[in-house]
């Protein structure tokens, strides 16, 4: 049996945690046992989830086999972009520098902010009557 390099990450946004597996391969990807264009059915969100292998030039290189929980498709895509990116840096060939500059193993920090009390929203308040 042949030994292969297999990395491993976890990439998160807003309420989506995304475990990804990278591998030697041909370039697919498969996201909870379906195919890439089965589960993500917007075009940008697809474009999205390749950003870091097409900006490395490694997207026929490595196959990535994905489980993502949690938040919405938009949540689901950049989760998984993160763990791509994660993994990627984990292989060495001078590929963590390009993603760093190109912000893509930076966390984005967004998440729905909590509603407050006395007021109909996170910032919306109820109307105020005078009289």
């Amino acid at each position: 049996m042949v030994e292969q390099n297999v990395y491993w990450a976890t990439g998160r946004r807003k309420k989506s945690i995304a475990r990804v597996r990278l591998m030697a391969g041909t370039g697919e990807i498969q996201v909870n046992k379906k195919p890439l264009d089965e589960y993500f059915d917007r075009l940008t969100l697809k474009l999205l989830i390749n950003q870091p292998l097409k900006t490395t030039n490694l997207s026929d290189k490595y196959n990535v086999i994905a489980t993502v929980k949690g938040g919405g498709m938009s949540g689901q895509a950049g989760a998984l972009r993160h763990g791509i990116s994660r993994a990627l840096a984990l292989t060495g060939d001078d590929t963590k520098s390009v993603l760093r500059r190109n912000g893509f193993l930076t966390r984005d920090p967004r998440a729905k902010e909590r509603k407050k009390y006395g007021q109909k929203g996170a910032r919306k308040r109820f109307q105020w009557t005078k009289r």
